[in-house]
């Protein structure tokens, strides 16, 4: 076992910060030992003499002048001793570490505004003499380096490529993400491979008007710095088996993000009828899964922004882990987006997010395994950007409760506007710090009677809407969870309804849902009465 010595040398007392680093040290299998505060240097020279140490971790937060003496002074006594070989690291404020990194005395230099995922990875020997860590370029490589340290992943795209290039360089140098999710524009998303159908006056509309696969290679080849983030784009809105053929060439796309239901005429987004979406759905899925790329299925919080009832969004996110495992996907990214419909509280979205992860998890085998990423909404976040900062900090403490591998932060400036590099780095160091703060040691926010309860009745409800659907579908001769068609039915029968679908001839749209303590119920319109699983749908036969 490696042995790592701590001490604050000279007349420094502070030793909050190296008992910090030693207790991180012990979690990553180390034998240490702290010599305490204001240790003079001669003292520093018999302890290592005596210990004889893998590491000595050496801390300084006074004056960066006195440091620089100090440094000079400890070049010479570790001369002196035969002891200048001594493998040596630093912590101190940003002024001292600097003066630390000139003395040349030490290996790695911390100066505290590091992740702690760079401590670990330095611990774990995953940096250089330089502190220059390695960095994987698969999803499951990222994951296995940091967790429980989640992946810290962020979207951005800006209304010109030249902007979006400069900005994707800046982000990767700031080393603040690992995942660096590319927004298309909406004329990309969906006429990428039609460009005759394109309304130019909407060109960088929701994001960057990548318009070739130049424009993607280009921004891969910007992220090339840094921490070297991992790189994915959105499916694009029709056409997405291109779509997925390209992204993989050009960026080296570090997993698929596609819908089951969506982009289709339930949105707007592709004249693609329901089936005939599901079907290309499914075929990219094999696609990806057929190359070992991981997939996420982004269906089950869609139907919530649509203000589906909670047992509906529940449903729904094992459907769409269902589909992806039939399609052979083995690494299943399962998105919880926390905060929607509006109005939902902590206890219940923590509840409705473990009903998700428990009925996928039922599904986890030798050929399927989960990989949990957390969100805010997007529509939950202020204008105001200081009440909005404290909505991320919020919102991450509470997701954190699902021991999330991935958190997609959402940007402090969304509420207003579409995020600029500097507002997504300060976004991420908020989420840093709350990780720094709450990563462990805080109360089992799952542990609650109230979410419990919660959870096991959202569970036995979905059960039961899946069920339903089972039986709609038994005599297809096929399996009724993942037949296009049979899905299709039972969104246009209402048994999968939502009420933004009122009005659209291809959907239901008959169902009332209202917010009912803190949780989205559907609701009988005449009493204004919560309607459990098996009520609503009795009455929807006409039973």
């Amino acid at each position: 076992m490696k042995r790592i010595i701590g001490a604050a040398i000279g007349s420094c007392v502070h030793v909050g910060g190296l008992h910090h680093f030693l207790k991180l040290a012990e979690a990553e299998g180390y034998s240490t030992q702290s010599f305490g505060p204001a240790v003079p240097l001669k003292r520093l020279i018999s302890i290592i003499s005596e210990e004889n140490p893998d590491i000595v971790a050496l801390s300084y937060r006074l004056t960066p002048v006195t440091a620089g003496e100090l440094f000079s002074e400890l070049r010479d006594e570790l001369s002196r001793a035969g002891k200048s070989g001594v493998r040596m690291i630093f912590g101190g404020t940003p002024p001292v570490a600097a003066v630390a990194r000139a003395s040349a005395l030490f290996e790695r230099v911390f100066d505290g505004t590091e992740p702690v995922s760079a401590i670990t990875e330095y611990l774990r020997g995953r940096t250089d003499k330089a502190g220059v860590a390695s960095f994987p370029d698969t999803l499951k490589g990222r994951i296995e380096q940091k967790y429980p340290y989640p992946l810290i992943r962020h979207h951005f795209g800006r209304p010109t490529l030249e902007e979006t290039l400069d900005g994707v360089e800046k982000i990767a140098m700031s080393g603040v993400l690992d995942v660096l999710s590319v927004g298309p524009d909406q004329n990309a998303q969906e006429h990428f491979f039609h460009p005759e159908e394109m309304d130019h006056s909407q060109d960088g509309a929701g994001g960057v008007p990548v318009r070739k696969p130049e424009d993607l290679e280009a921004i891969y080849h910007r992220s090339r710095c840094g921490n070297y983030p991992l790189v994915r784009c959105y499916a694009g809105t029709r056409d997405l088996l291109k779509w997925a053929e390209m992204s993989v060439t050009t960026i080296n796309n570090a997993w698929a993000a596609i819908p089951l239901c969506w982009y289709s005429v339930i949105d707007g987004r592709s004249k693609r009828l329901i089936s005939e979406a599901i079907r290309e759905h499914q075929e990219v899925m094999g696609w990806y899964a057929r190359r070992g790329i991981p997939v996420e299925v982004n269906e089950s919080h869609q139907w919530s922004l649509r203000d589906a009832h909670d047992t509906l969004a529940v449903a729904m996110a094992f459907l769409a882990a269902w589909n992806a495992k039939k399609a052979g996907v083995r690494d299943y990214v399962s998105q919880y987006m926390f905060n929607n419909p509006p109005g939902t509280t902590p206890e219940m979205d923590i509840a409705k997010m473990l009903a998700k992860d428990e009925l996928i998890g039922e599904l986890k085998d030798g050929t399927f395994d989960v990989i949990r990423e957390v969100r805010a909404g997007l529509a939950h976040f202020s204008s105001n950007p200081s009440f909005a900062q404290g909505q991320l900090a919020a919102s991450a403490v509470i997701s954190l409760a699902l021991r999330p591998h991935i958190l997609h932060v959402v940007g402090f400036s969304e509420g207003d506007h579409a995020i600029v590099p500097d507002e997504l780095i300060q976004s991420c160091e908020i989420a840093h710090g709350v990780l720094h703060d709450t990563l462990s040691g805080m109360p089992d926010l799952t542990d609650s009677k109230r979410v419990i309860e919660r959870k096991n009745e959202l569970m036995d409800e979905a059960r039961y809407l899946l069920e339903t659907l089972r039986r709609r579908g038994e005599d297809s001769g096929n399996d009724p969870w993942s037949d296009p068609d049979v899905i299709a039915g039972a969104i246009k029968a209402g048994v999968l309804d939502a009420p933004h679908f009122r009005g659209n001839r291809y959907l239901c749209g008959k169902i009332v849902t209202g917010l009912v303590d803190g949780a989205w119920h559907a609701i009988d319109p005449s009493t204004g009465a919560r309607l459990d699983e098996r009520t609503r749908l009795m009455i929807l036969s006409g039973l």
